[in-house]
C-alpha cells in the first residue's frame, strides 16, 4: 500500500485543464498532470440527459493532499459541480510512487 493517489476531474475546455494543471503542479499539489483531450462525456445533470466534449486530467499526488487538491479545483473550475475523484494507488513501481511523494506537500506553504 502507498500514500500516492490518482485524483481525476475532467475540465470544459483546452484552457481551463491547463490552467488548473499548472497550478497544481506549481502549488506541489501534484507531481504530474496528464491532460487527456477531447473526450466525450454522457452524464445525467438537472434531471437531463446531456453530452459535452471534455478535457480530463489524471493527476498523480497523495492521499494528504487531497483537501488541497479538491479545493484548488473547485476553485479555479468553471462547473458548479466538478468531478472530483481520488482512486487509491494498490502497487507501482516503487521509485514512481516516491518520485509523486517526494515532487508533493502536504501542508500548505503559501506565505500570507
Amino acid at each position: 500500500m502507498t500514500n500516492a493517489r490518482i485524483v481525476l476531474t475532467s475540465a470544459g475546455s483546452a484552457k481551463e485543464a491547463k490552467d488548473i494543471a499548472r497550478a497544481l503542479v506549481e502549488g506541489r499539489l501534484a507531481a504530474c498532470v496528464n491532460i487527456v483531450p477531447k473526450i466525450e462525456s454522457v452524464y445525467r445533470w438537472q434531471g437531463k440527459v446531456e453530452s459535452a466534449e471534455e478535457w480530463l486530467l489524471i493527476i498523480k499526488t497523495q492521499v494528504d493532499a487531497f483537501q488541497r487538491v479538491r479545493d484548488l479545483i473547485k476553485r479555479l473550475h468553471s462547473y458548479k459541480l466538478p468531478e472530483c475523484v481520488m482512486l487509491e494507488i494498490v502497487a507501482g513501481s516503487q521509485q514512481y510512487l516516491d518520485w509523486i511523494l517526494d515532487s508533493t506537500e502536504t501542508t500548505d506553504t503559501t506565505v500570507s
